[in-house]
């Protein structure tokens, strides 16, 4: 088998070094068609290289997004459309959104949301460090580098954010408190429909137009919705063969109910006579639309079990796909303020993880949840904050600093992540040891 793993892994050196050249060449000769297909050749080398090495797979996804960067950058007119079919409407932008918080849904559970009982101050301190660090910073950030104003609010956007799922897997790696994690990234990412708006509105509020509802709702129907959808899917799994039956018909009606609302008329009624009971009768149609879609879940994922491991790699390519657009939308913005952003990410993330560990122990816990604390602030759902500035019509300025953030996050969280979990295997190590073996030790 490793011997295989040398073989391909040659074969793609082989394969990717001469496509970087004719990529390079057939860019600079505007030869796009070919630089495409050259540049194609050369990332699936690349990717099947890294995903040959066990030290290297951590950073696949954020080499993806940097690959996706660069081609949108470099072929922009290629994000904004696919064989006539257009990439960058509302309606899909808003599906493709709801399908990653979704596929993120399903890697919770209910039980996680328990975890809130079993370790209470852990969580209290986790959230305040989460909801008050990573906001105050962006701001200060943005202040400081004098970015345009809505660039800068995308900044605070991020901080605002809860974290994503990634700190989960960072946690893991360090040999952290992987209950807390998940509690903590569960907890913030059902507060962030509220403490979300409500930062961005306190901070950014000059170059945000949007009232502080509609912000809520907005969120709402990216995070509560889908969230919704995966939870009932997870109880169903947990519930009697009776409940899941009455869960069933209650989902049927649901979807039918959301169809009457859709196209009965009555939204555009509602919108004609009275603008905020529509704006709230849509939040409701998409929670009609949630019941139905987490039962139908539920009865995919029985009848097809593979459906469960493929969410999170639908998940990541919903970020991929926003990452895209968005950066094909902000190619100007981004080619002259992209160091600016990149050095306001790495000083972001950073004191995120500065700010999360100290204030933790100072706060009185241990090294391991301190640890834990840290991820959960310095690495924030860039995917999120990118879906909200598009929710508040600023895709193309207030989106970039979500692009920018989360590769230059997931490569420090994998470089930190390695660090404390080898420092972890190594204390363990001594700890085993007996004062006899010690005196031994020269």
């Amino acid at each position: 088998m490793s011997g295989q793993r040398t073989d391909l892994s040659w074969l793609a050196i082989v394969l990717g070094i001469p496509a970087v050249l004719l990529a390079t060449v057939s860019y600079i000769w505007h030869w796009e068609w070919l630089a495409q297909l050259a540049s194609l050749v050369a990332v699936m080398s690349m990717m099947l290289v890294v995903s040959m090495r066990e030290s290297s797979k951590h950073f696949l996804f954020t080499i993806w997004v940097l690959v996706v960067v660069a081609w949108a950058l470099a072929f922009p007119t290629s994000c904004s459309e696919v064989a006539g079919i257009p990439l960058n409407t509302p309606w899909i932008r808003l599906i493709v959104i709801q399908l990653v918080m979704f596929g993120m849904g399903t890697q919770m559970s209910l039980s996680d949301l328990a975890g809130v009982l079993r370790m209470p101050y852990g969580v209290a301190v986790g959230l305040i460090c989460q909801f008050t660090i990573m906001p105050l910073v962006g701001w200060g950030l943005a202040k400081s580098f004098m970015l345009p104003a809505e660039i800068g609010a995308g900044i605070i956007l991020v901080g605002a954010c809860s974290s994503g799922l990634a700190s989960n897997v960072m946690v893991f790696l360090a040999k952290g408190n992987i209950a807390l994690s998940v509690t903590l990234t569960a907890c913030a990412t059902l507060l962030a429909p509220l403490l979300t708006p409500l930062w961005v509105r306190i901070l950014a509020g000059e170059v945000v137009e949007a009232s502080l509802l509609k912000m809520v709702q907005d969120t709402s129907k990216i995070v509560i919705v889908p969230l919704v959808a995966s939870f009932l899917a997870d109880f169903m799994h947990q519930t009697s063969a009776v409940n899941r039956k009455r869960i069933t018909w209650l989902g049927s009606v649901c979807f039918l109910s959301h169809l009457t609302l859709s196209f009965g008329g009555l939204w555009s009624w509602l919108e004609s006579i009275a603008p905020n009971a529509y704006s709230w009768s849509v939040l409701v149609g998409f929670l009609l639309a949630a019941v139905a879609a987490g039962t139908a879940y539920y009865w995919l994922q029985m009848a097809l079990p593979f459906v469960r491991q493929l969410m999170p790699k639908l998940s990541m390519a919903g970020i991929l796909y926003f990452i895209a657009i968005t950066t094909a939308s902000g190619r100007e913005s981004l080619l002259s303020l992209g160091w600016l952003l990149l050095l306001a990410a790495i000083l972001h993330n950073v004191l995120g993880y500065i700010l999360g560990y100290g204030l933790s122990r100072l706060f009185g816990l241990n090294r391991c949840d301190a640890r834990t604390v840290a991820f959960e602030v310095g690495l924030q759902n860039g995917g999120l904050a990118v879906s909200l500035a598009d929710a508040l019509g600023k895709l193309h300025t207030m989106g970039l600093a979500g692009v920018v953030f989360s590769p230059w996050m997931n490569f420090s969280g994998s470089l930190l992540a390695n660090y404390w979990g080898s420092r972890s295997k190594t204390n363990a190590k001594h700890e085993e040891l007996t004062p006899a073996d010690v005196a031994q030790q020269p």
